[in-house]
């Protein structure tokens, strides 16, 4: 029980200390993002005044007036124009005509007054006083914390601030506290870039206040905790009594059943997960019975398992659909856990539950077509007997024989349907291919088109450099033309140098552009050939299409018609087949 209150008692706890160290760091963070904040605001209102004294002084100095007065250092004139711009001063021949001089604690902007001949009759200086005054109005910024003060540094001491900070040694390199006096304070800074030397405006904020936040933050999170533990421990309590006394139950049937009494049961209450456990160990004690009685009728069933293995292995050609069988007897028949089927390192097929019991057992299945079959065959946690190891081997030998008769099959099927020296479809798969997408369109409706294409003076080629420049020729020709079609056309030697394409879904102009992407392609390209030799063989091309001709037979021969004119017309042509009705008046 302790154990059970002692698991909740623990993430509980860990939450609450960090909760509490969130709360007073989010604290300290809102207090530097409000100081942030002043400083900002107070950084503006700063540096506008200080624009506005560049401005005055600027003003003052393009002013005809001051320039007449200062050029008769007439100090009444001088006067009222220093009464009318606070905080200015007006210098002639480096003596003060007029004003006060600037503080020494002062931003000062200045401008030169010259006359109409470039000369210079003296400067207007209008300054910003850092005092006092200064940081009071800039600290009755609507937008300060009541809270907040602010101080001017230089030096590492403050030099203008509120009652208590002048003259305080203030180190303002980084946010941080910072201990004045008696009191702590939140401090942060910036330096004033308009001000005089290193000058720095810091803003300040009592510790007191954000530590007073913070702790009663922390009553809250220690109070909602509290509540929750309180609650936890009842649970934990509760439910640990029910665990128990469930588990006691189970031990207990347990117990009877492996003395031999089979009739002992768990009594069943409820529908959570105990209930769900007692359930199926009722079930359990009431298979185990039965199971017993079923082990011979499994051993036949084993038997006639090995049975139908050989006769499917014998009877299928398919290795895709061997391989799959051979994986899924054999888990059967050696009463493996689980299996798999694994070809180039990628999962095929899975049996049972590979994922449990001992050490797998990996069996290669594959001849020289096949070397990368593996099946992957998981025994029980006792590993496999012997009869099932003699079992496995026995099985695999039947498996071999079956795929190797299966790939033999598989390879005689595609060299039927293959030209040899393309590796494209022969005549007979294209003109099954043709069939069966004409039974498509009639049934459904649409087009097709053929192409027949024909190497011209091929014979030449042959007989000046000979029958293996004639295969690469030939070679070339069939790789241009599969750069040439789509996925769903097929293109196949004909026969010789005649080569047909199947386009489906195509009617007589986009076959004639096809053909004539083909027929550029062919004449562009220089084919080396044995031994060494370059040359360029131009092709002529036929194009017939469905439904203008209404069978195979019609197709076909429109298409040749059309090949055996363009041929006449001088070769490295296409040309489309004449309709049906020019060809029966012709």
């Amino acid at each position: 029980m302790a154990y059970f209150l002692l698991l909740a008692l623990l993430p509980l706890l860990g939450a609450l200390w960090a909760f509490s160290e969130v709360a007073a760091r989010g604290e300290v963070d809102r207090a530097d993002a409000r100081l942030n904040a002043d400083l900002r605001v107070t950084v503006a209102d700063f540096t506008r005044r200080v624009q506005d004294a560049e401005q005055s002084a600027a003003s003052l100095a393009r002013a005809t007036g001051f320039h007449q007065a200062l050029a008769a250092k007439n100090r009444g004139a001088l006067s009222r124009l220093y009464r009318e711009v606070p905080n200015a001063a007006f210098f002639s021949a480096g003596q003060l005509a007029a004003g006060t001089p600037p503080p020494a604690l002062a931003v000062r902007r200045s401008a030169r007054v010259v006359d109409q001949n470039r000369d210079t009759l003296g400067r207007v200086v209008v300054s910003v006083p850092l005092d006092n005054e200064l940081v009071e109005e800039l600290g009755s910024n609507p937008g300060l914390d009541a809270d907040d003060a602010l101080a001017l540094v230089s030096g590492g001491r403050v030099v203008v601030g509120e009652t208590g900070l002048e003259q305080a040694r203030l180190p303002v390199e980084r946010p941080g506290d910072i201990r004045i006096g008696n009191e702590t304070f939140r401090a942060l800074a910036t330096r004033l870039a308009a001000g005089p030397g290193e000058t720095t405006l810091v803003a300040l904020t009592p510790k007191s206040a954000i530590d007073a936040q913070a702790e009663q933050l922390r009553r809250r999170i220690l109070f909602l905790a509290a509540m929750a533990l309180f609650a936890a421990a009842i649970l934990t309590y509760s439910l640990g009594r029910m665990i128990v006394r469930s588990l006691k139950a189970l031990s207990e049937a347990a117990g009877a059943i492996a003395r031999g009494n089979f009739s002992s049961r768990v009594p069943v209450r409820g529908g959570d997960e105990f209930a769900s456990l007692g359930r199926a160990f009722n079930h359990m004690a009431s298979e185990l019975e039965a199971r017993i009685e079923e082990l011979a009728a499994e051993r036949t069933k084993t038997r006639d398992a090995i049975a139908r293995f050989g006769e499917t292995l014998s009877a299928t050609h398919n290795p895709y659909v061997l391989l799959p069988v051979i994986l899924e007897s054999m888990v059967e028949a050696t009463g493996a856990v689980g299996g798999t089927l694994v070809s180039e390192g990628e999962e095929l097929a899975r049996a049972g539950r590979p994922e449990a019991g001992g050490e797998p057992l990996k069996i290669p299945l594959g001849n020289d077509d096949q070397a990368d079959n593996v099946l992957v065959l998981v025994p029980p946690e006792e590993g496999f007997g012997e009869d099932a190891t003699h079992l496995v081997h026995w099985l695999t030998s039947q498996a071999r024989t079956a795929l190797e008769n299966a790939s033999l099959h598989r390879r005689l099927e595609l060299e039927a349907v293959t030209d040899g020296l393309t590796e494209l479809p022969n005549r007979r798969q294209f003109e099954e291919s043709l069939a069966t997408e004409l039974t498509r369109v009639e049934r459904l409706g649409g087009s097709l088109a053929i192409i027949l294409a024909d190497l011209d003076d091929f014979k030449h080629v042959n007989d000046r450099y000979g029958h293996l420049a004639g295969d690469d020729v030939i070679r070339a020709f069939a790789d241009v033309l599969q750069d040439n079609v789509r996925g769903i056309d097929t293109a196949a030697r004909y026969g010789g140098e005649e080569f047909a394409v199947l386009l489906p879904e195509t009617g007589t102009e986009g076959a004639e552009r096809v053909a004539e992407r083909i027929r550029a392609a062919m004449a562009e390209r220089a084919i080396e050939t044995y031994p060494g030799a370059v040359v360029t063989v131009t092709a002529s091309f036929g194009i017939a299409a469905y439904p203008g001709e209404p069978t195979q037979e019609a197709l076909i021969a429109a298409a040749d018609a059309a090949l055996y004119r363009a041929k006449a017309a001088g070769k490295n042509k296409v040309v489309r087949a004449e309709a049906a009705a020019v060809r029966r008046t012709a």
